[in-house]
């Protein structure tokens, strides 16, 4: 066995699965969530029959990279992460800013691909070692990872084949995840809904949808329906203008937690967080090593929601957590539409950082389909217990992998672009960086 572990296991195979998952008719600043969200899932096979996967989003651009990678890493040691990153930087590049795109969501190659072929080396380097991820970023500070409701304004409907219908016959959450959700009222009753079934302690809107006021007004019944006791957020999607982040900023001070990105750029970050009292969050301004200097010389916020996805992996999360540590940030993470082997990612590493003081996001709720044979994560007082079995502590369904590729193949989406979608519903709609 050491001999064994002293050469490393080698990969030998890599599948790249394309899948679509069911996703609601959800609102943000770029548009509306088509019926399915597009997620990549990898597996890697090694020499000796050992397998390891990964989730990331999906593109059929990242896609591609993926597929232009499987020669160089063919017959690498899963142990040699650092020769693995390299090889990557060596053939892609290192990512740019600009890159990332103004979208809410990161459009950046480098990350991606690394971020999947890391999970998946360590899913099987604790397959090999008998430990889980969490130990191998240095060992657990919780037993359990806490998340936030993540509410959204959004049409009536399920998603997917359904399109904007729904099932009469629903009850629950199940219910309140199709319902229409676009008013003060609606938005309480849909994170009551939410809280009841999952037991979240804290409650976050994503916001940029409709003109300030009324979404300010959204988080003022939250405040009234929950109380002083649950922490609220608000995230705008960096889609409001200086004045306006100033001005809303104040009227949310007594009842937010934090304040989410409210305007575009660092620069513009820092003036507002000069203007108010309460700390200001990140996962739009600071979203790369190479923005930390100028973030910290600005003071452009208080807190960064990290993704293993877009900063570059798990391990890169933890030298994140280090450096924010160092300079008095907090640390939390940000989420998208995901199954269940990221939510284990983010499990393990939200159990490994040595400072987790708010709750991270997930999107888990909105989605209804799974890939990973035990069924669907469960959350006890809005926490999911950190995965105790080697590696991610998930094993791939195979069944539902071949049923979710299908549904990609047969929905016709290659990217993400919510304007077009939004287009769909509202002609003439087009995405604005920033709006109001």
């Amino acid at each position: 066995m050491l001999m064994s572990l002293k050469t490393g296991p080698r990969i030998k195979e890599i599948h790249i699965t394309p899948i679509a998952i069911v996703d609601p008719p959800l609102l943000n600043a770029a548009g509306l969530h088509a019926p399915y969200a597009l997620r990549t899932i990898v597996e890697l096979v090694t020499d000796d029959g050992i397998s390891g996967i990964s989730e990331i989003p999906g593109t059929s651009a990242i896609d591609a990279a993926l597929h232009d990678s499987i020669a160089l890493l063919i017959g690498k040691d899963v142990f040699q992460l650092n020769e693995i990153r390299q090889v990557l930087i060596n053939r892609f590049g290192t990512d740019t800013a600009a890159e990332r795109g103004e979208t809410p969501w990161d459009q950046r190659k480098l990350v991606h691909i690394f971020s999947a072929i890391e999970v998946a080396c360590m899913d099987i380097i604790g397959k090999v070692t008998g430990r889980p991820i969490v130990d191998l970023l240095g060992g657990k500070m919780r037993d359990r990872v806490p998340f936030a409701a993540y509410l959204f304004y959004k049409y009536g409907g399920a998603g997917g084949e359904l399109g904007f219908g729904t099932d009469p016959a629903a009850t629950g959450w199940a219910a309140a995840r199709q319902a229409s959700g676009l008013t003060p009222v609606e938005m309480v009753t849909q994170a009551k809904a939410m809280c009841t079934e999952f037991g979240f302690q804290s409650i976050k809107l994503k916001g940029g949808v409709f003109e300030p006021q009324q979404e300010v007004d959204a988080m003022f019944a939250l405040h009234e329906a929950f109380g002083p006791d649950i922490p609220l957020r608000l995230d705008p999607n960096a889609i409001w203008k200086l004045e306006t982040g100033i001005k809303y900023g104040r009227q949310l001070e007594p009842i937010l937690e934090y304040l989410e990105d409210p305007v575009r750029g660092q620069e513009n970050m820092a003036k507002v967080r000069q203007a108010l009292t309460i700390p200001l969050a990140t996962n739009m301004c600071t979203t790369s090593f190479g923005d930390i200097p100028n973030s910290i010389r600005l003071g452009a916020e208080d807190i960064i929601l990290s993704d293993h996805h877009f900063w570059g992996g798990l391990r890169a999360s933890m030298t994140l957590a280090g450096i924010c540590e160092t300079f008095g940030r907090g640390l939390s993470m940000h989420s998208n539409s995901h199954l269940g082997i990221s939510l284990a990612a983010m499990v393990h590493l939200g159990a490994a950082l040595p400072h987790l003081t708010y709750a991270l996001d997930t999107h888990y709720p909105w989605q209804s389909d799974e890939i990973i044979t035990a069924g669907r994560f469960t959350f006890e007082e809005g926490a999911v217990a950190v995965p105790t079995e080697p590696g991610l502590g998930v094993e791939l369904d195979r069944i539902a992998l071949a049923r979710l590729h299908q549904n990609y193949l047969s929905c016709g989406l290659t990217k993400r672009d919510d304007q077009v979608e939004m287009q769909k519903v509202q002609p003439g709609w087009t995405f604005q960086s920033v709006r109001w």
